[in-house]
């Protein structure tokens, strides 16, 4: 695993702060995105908490989204000032609202631009700048088209993709119909990392099992997988036997999780309450999960010790160890 990645993927209003800690207590080793934030709300919006980063994360990616190279450049500026260890370009969203801000997949018809956009970006910082993209949007949906625009965005010097395996039909999906409908087609990034084996190239979409992550990595640099990630973190610590390390117990998870829950209710006024939807999946498949959720979902108020409660339900049948491949 020295020269492969595994990623957490930006997704708006999962990938918080919040997550991202209770993440990497699962994974020391899995970089973790932020969510998508516009270079707007960082020049003019609430810069300390949107780039808001623990020591713990890292290393860890903020993801921008833009179309104007000045803005790309200055909120890159702020991104490394914050301690992020790359900062990466959205042209994967098929959201109809960036669309209209000329944000994310859309700029996959302007090849010649997003080249721009990252050299302005490259040029203002000394981390590295990453894409994250689709197989191709609309009309361009050939591997020809892929091929185009990874060929131009590389000879600006890009090194390292992450490319989403489906097209985002951006008149007439939803961006979560545009995560399901269009169909997979891992077999296009393969091709890429053929036609380009300099470049690092990274798989994303439809990825939500130990073995087929690891099937991926045989092939390419690196994997990247969102709500599988969110919604069952324990194959985040499955991973870790990829790197020769075991999976963490939900147990150890949750103990070290703790501290981290009372530091945010002495600086903060925002309740935990708020902040446990994030950590809902924690014990995802086993016994009593379901009461887990019900317990920390739809109240106003929770306490440190509410949590406990809940889970004293679960961790009486815990079990003793946890397979070592994450079969």
């Amino acid at each position: 695993m020295q020269d492969k990645r595994v990623s957490l993927a930006p997704m708006m209003d999962w990938t918080t702060p919040e997550f991202r800690f209770f993440a990497r207590l699962f994974n020391r080793h899995i970089w973790l995105y932020s969510e998508m934030v516009s270079t707007s709300a960082i020049l003019h919006g609430d810069r300390e908490r949107l780039l808001k980063l623990d020591p713990s994360e890292h290393p860890a990616v903020l993801q921008l989204g833009g179309s104007d190279p000045a803005q790309l450049a200055q909120a890159s500026r702020f991104g490394e000032q914050a301690g992020f260890d790359e900062i990466n370009l959205n042209v994967g969203c098929p959201s109809d609202r960036v669309q209209h801000n000329r944000i994310g997949a859309c700029l996959m018809a302007e090849p010649e631009l997003v080249a721009e956009l990252y050299l302005a970006m490259q040029g203002a910082i000394d981390i590295p700048v990453t894409i994250k993209h689709r197989i191709g949007i609309d009309d361009l949906q050939s591997y020809e088209d892929l091929a185009r625009f990874v060929q131009i965005v590389s000879e600006a010097g890009c090194q390292h993709f992450i490319v989403h395996a489906r097209i985002a039909l951006l008149d007439g999906l939803s961006p979560k119909q545009n995560r399901e409908v269009p169909p997979l087609r891992y077999d296009d990034v393969y091709r890429l990392k053929a036609d380009f084996p300099e470049l690092f190239i990274e798989i994303n979409g439809g990825i939500n099992q130990f073995e087929a992550a690891k099937e991926h990595l045989e092939h390419l640099d690196g994997v990247m997988i969102g709500r599988a990630f969110y919604h069952q973190p324990e194959l985040m610590g499955q991973l870790c036997t990829l790197w020769g390390e075991p999976t963490p117990k939900a147990s150890e998870v949750l103990e070290a999780l703790y501290p981290y829950l009372d530091s945010w209710q002495k600086t903060t006024s925002v309740p935990l309450a708020v902040i446990c939807r994030h950590f809902l999946g924690l014990f995802a498949g086993q016994p009593g999960s379901r009461k887990w959720r019900q317990d920390l979902s739809g109240k106003k108020q929770i306490t440190i010790d509410d949590i406990r409660a809940a889970a004293d339900h679960v961790l009486l049948n815990e079990p003793s160890n946890v397979s070592s491949n994450g079969a």
